[in-house]
C-alpha cells in the first residue's frame, strides 16, 4: 500500500468521510487539553487558529473572548465549524473569521495576532520555515503556541496517529527563532495521554520585539 500524500485533496476526504460518519462525535470533541492549560490565562485578543480543522480550538477561543481567524484547507471541515459555531449563538459566531488556505502558502499579515496556535499539523515543507512564517504574524508581546505529535512512539517504537507526517517537534521550533526576539514559556514534551499514543511537543513563546 501507498503511503499518503497529506495534501488537500487528502484531507478534505479525510474530513467529509468523518463528518459525514461520525459528525455527532467530531461536535463533542473538547479543545485541546494543551490549549486549554497553557493559554486560558491570556488577555483576549485577536487569534489565529491555523490549521483549525473541526474547529473546536477555534469555538473556544470564541467563547472565551478572542476574535478568531480560523484557517484550514478543508471546504467540510471549515462548514462544520461554522455551523457549531452558529448554534452557539452570535457572540460566539461573530468573532470568527473563517478563511479556507493552505498554510503552505497561507501567510498572516506581519503582527497581526496577539495568539497564533498552530496545532497538529503535517508541514509540507521545512518545519523550521513554516514556524517562522506563523511567528511572523504574532505582535509583540504576543503568543506562538505550538503542538505537534511524534510519529514514532518514543517510549514503545510503534507508529502513532502522526506517523508519515512532519509534524513540529521541542528541537525544531526552537532552533527556528531568534533567541533575541522571543522568550520560550514552555518548550517540552508531554505524554499524550487523552488520544493516540506517544508524546506531544508543547511550546509556547513570547515575542519581545
Amino acid at each position: 500500500m501507498s503511503k499518503p500524500i497529506y495534501d488537500q485533496p487528502f484531507w478534505e476526504r479525510l474530513w467529509s468521510n468523518t463528518l459525514r460518519e461520525h459528525a455527532d462525535k467530531v461536535a463533542q470533541r473538547a479543545p485541546n487539553a494543551h490549549l486549554v492549560g497553557e493559554v486560558g490565562n491570556l488577555h483576549p485578543g485577536r487569534a489565529l487558529d491555523a490549521g483549525c480543522g473541526h474547529g473546536a480550538d477555534t469555538l473556544w477561543l470564541a467563547a472565551h473572548g478572542w476574535h478568531v481567524t480560523a484557517v484550514d484547507f478543508s471546504a467540510s471541515a471549515l462548514a462544520h465549524g461554522r455551523s457549531m459555531a452558529e448554534a452557539l449563538g452570535a457572540d460566539v459566531s461573530e468573532r470568527i473569521a473563517w478563511v479556507e488556505g493552505d498554510l503552505a502558502t497561507w501567510a498572516a499579515m506581519p503582527g497581526a495576532f496577539d495568539l497564533v496556535v498552530c496545532l497538529y499539523v503535517h508541514a509540507a515543507g521545512a518545519v523550521d520555515e513554516m514556524v517562522r512564517r506563523m511567528a511572523k504574524g504574532v505582535a509583540v508581546g504576543g503568543t506562538l503556541f505550538l503542538v505537534g505529535h511524534r510519529p514514532i512512539d518514543p517510549a514503545t517504537g510503534a507508529a502513532t496517529a502522526a506517523a508519515g507526517q512532519v509534524q513540529v517537534s521541542v528541537e525544531s521550533a526552537v532552533a527556528a527563532l531568534d533567541p533575541r526576539h522571543w522568550e520560550w514559556v514552555v518548550a517540552e514534551e508531554r505524554p499524550r495521554s487523552i488520544a493516540g499514543t506517544g508524546v506531544d511537543a508543547v511550546l509556547r513563546a513570547r515575542r519581545l520585539s
